[in-house]
């Protein structure tokens, strides 16, 4: 933080953005991080409010609003100033999200691929010697699994029906189409 801007903010707004220093910010958890987001973001809101309010009330007095800035400059320091530590502050909330969407996406992902296992026909049933589902020896039934399992000679059957049912329907349109004109 420059001079100039520590200059114009008091003790407690100075402290305020010193935790969002990157040494500060790297030991927060996500939850100290969005609790300290919010405290930023509504000191910030006060301060943008301020300036806009000042900003407004001094246009009609000097009739221009780049002659009434200068007046407000204050208000505009300190509301960029906490902009700059909002802006610090969110991007360690958003890493720290997705740090946590990756580890919860990865638990639920090994729960799933743990029930999944259990739920195999055999997976309790242990042939001596073998020394488990990764060993190389497979407990998956001999059988097609996954999408082959669904395709046999009935379902290829009536798979085939439903395409021909759709092309005599189209061809019957097409030749109604084709005698109209």
């Amino acid at each position: 933080m420059d001079a100039a801007t520590r200059a114009v903010l008091n003790e407690a707004e100075t402290l305020l953005i010193e935790e969002t220093s990157r040494e500060a910010l790297a030991t927060l958890d996500e939850d100290a991080a969005i609790e300290l987001e919010t405290r930023i973001r509504r000191v910030r809101g006060k301060y943008v409010s301020q300036y806009r309010r000042g900003a407004s009330a001094r246009v009609a007095e000097h009739a221009a609003r780049g002659r009434a800035r200068p007046e407000n400059a204050r208000a505009a320091q300190k509301a960029e100033a906490f902009e700059r530590a909002l802006s610090r502050v969110s991007r360690r909330v958003a890493a720290l999200a997705a740090q946590s969407a990756a580890q919860l996406r990865a638990e639920r992902l090994a729960l799933a691929r743990d029930a999944k296992q259990r739920d195999w026909p055999g997976a309790g049933e242990m042939v001596p010697g073998q020394r488990g589902p990764g060993s190389g020896a497979s407990t998956v039934p001999a059988g097609r699994t996954g999408d082959r399992a669904l395709r046999n000679p009935a379902s290829e059957r009536d798979r085939a029906g439903t395409l021909g049912t759709g092309a005599r329907q189209q061809a019957k349109r097409d030749s109604k189409r084709a005698t109209a004109r």
